[in-house]
């Protein structure tokens, strides 16, 4: 990527991520309808709404919550917790309430995180009816032994689930599944960096025609992804590969979590990119824990589909924290990792197999203007050697991945070799 569209697509990115900052998400709700709402801005994304009560395999989608306002005021009537500061004030889905208690009553409500006393950490309730506040563990100190009016003015009622799609039709119906959960609230790398890289690649991909269909899915974590498998379990047998995108903005190194069989594709591929990044990287085997590719890769589907970020969830500090922020995420990390996207998605769509129509020894190729140079030298772009090792290995047995990392040679210079060979009617497409 060149420097100037580099700059560009970071400021891009980050300017996307600022934007859904301040927006209160969860896994239901006007936040997360507004969330997508914004994301029409960029992609013709579809809203799918799903009522309460529907049954998705062996969950239910839960009620919708909403909020409006919170607050703990102590008895001078002063706010000391206020929503309007931190959305992260709250503990997420908590029910309302209106009440006035003791500082004893009060603090099993209160979440704090001791070691680092100015963060307010992020904590949900979305499966049990209960409420309460997260403030920073130095807030937490300066309470006294008074009166404290608690105000949460929220609802918790039938209503939907709400969740985005947005799908690309390729040169063929099979398709790549990317997937990004949209229910945190302000949380910047754990949730709004793969968002945002999402809605890149999804514009990236719309201006070509890609030989793959795509689906970009935008959906509340783990009860998004049972939801759709349950409603849409028609379409999953198309889904051929896939990758699930989150904490992609933040300054570590790269890490691929493969999928739950470990050797495909798409776990090949993402493994070649970050091999040749010249970049320090982690590939590790899939685990039942993390975020949607569990559900993608339970039993009863097996996808093809790994994880890709940068730092794993819980492996920095700032995870789920109000630390999590817009200074935690740099418009250059989230170009990269575009970047990265981009150069895995690029392959798959390529990384075709071949048969060599001319297999009883090498074809003649200077008659072909297929063997200009001189000595064996590169010419004009066309690496000769490239040339060779594709008519060499096109039987049907190697897609051009598998001949790039044979012979070392770069992924592209293969596919220019495979397409000037293809265009000189000696190779043809296996099916």
């Amino acid at each position: 990527m060149e420097n100037r569209a580099f700059h560009d697509i970071a400021q891009e990115i980050y300017q996307l991520i600022a934007e859904l900052y301040p927006i209160c998400r969860s896994i239901t709700g006007n936040g997360l309808r507004k969330t997508l709402k914004t994301l029409q801005q960029h992609i013709p994304l579809s809203v799918h709404e799903v009522p309460t009560g529907t049954e998705v395999f062996d969950w239910t989608v839960p009620k919708e919550w909403n909020i409006q306002d919170a607050c703990i005021k102590n008895s001078q009537g002063e706010k000391i917790v206020d929503f309007a500061n931190s959305n992260l004030h709250v503990v997420n889905y908590s029910v309302p309430v209106h009440q006035k208690l003791s500082l004893a009553e009060l603090k099993p409500h209160l979440f704090t995180l001791p070691d680092r006393p100015d963060w307010i950490p992020y904590r949900t309730s979305y499966y049990k009816e209960t409420w309460g506040f997260c403030l920073t563990h130095e807030q937490y100190l300066q309470l006294e032994d008074d009166e404290y009016e608690v105000f949460i003015d929220s609802s918790l009622e039938p209503g939907h689930l709400t969740y985005g799609e947005y799908f690309i039709p390729g040169k063929i119906q099979d398709e790549v599944l990317i997937s990004c959960h949209a229910c945190h609230p302000s949380l910047c790398n754990d949730n709004l960096s793969g968002i945002a890289i999402a809605v890149f690649l999804a514009k990236h991909l719309s201006q070509i025609t890609p030989y793959y269909s795509y689906r970009f899915l935008f959906i509340p974590g783990t009860i998004g992804s049972i939801t759709w498998l349950a409603l849409n379990e028609a379409k999953v047998a198309q889904i051929k590969h896939g990758l699930v995108l989150t904490c992609l903005g933040d300054a570590g190194n790269f890490t691929y979590k493969k999928s739950r069989r470990g050797n495909t594709e798409i776990d090949e591929i993402v493994s070649y990119v970050l091999k040749n990044s010249a970049q320090d990287y982690k590939i590790i085997d899939f685990f039942p824990y993390g975020y949607d590719e569990r559900q993608y890769c339970s039993p009863g589907f097996n996808l093809a589909v790994g994880c890709f970020m940068r730092s794993p969830h819980g492996s920095f500090p700032e995870y789920h924290t109000s630390a999590d922020n817009l200074n935690f995420v740099q418009p250059a990390y989230l170009a990269d990792s575009f970047a990265k996207c981009t150069s895995i998605l690029h392959i798959l769509d390529n990384n075709q197999t071949y048969l060599n129509k001319n297999p009883k020894c090498e074809p003649q190729l200077g008659k072909r203007g297929l063997y200009r140079s001189v000595g064996g030298q590169k010419d004009s772009g066309l690496n000769e050697m490239a040339i060779l090792w594709v008519l060499n290995l096109s039987d049907g047995n190697y897609t051009l991945l598998d001949i790039a990392q044979r012979s070392g040679m770069t992924f592209d210079e293969i596919k220019t070799a495979a397409d000037k060979l293809l265009a000189h009617d000696l190779l043809e497409l296996k099916f």
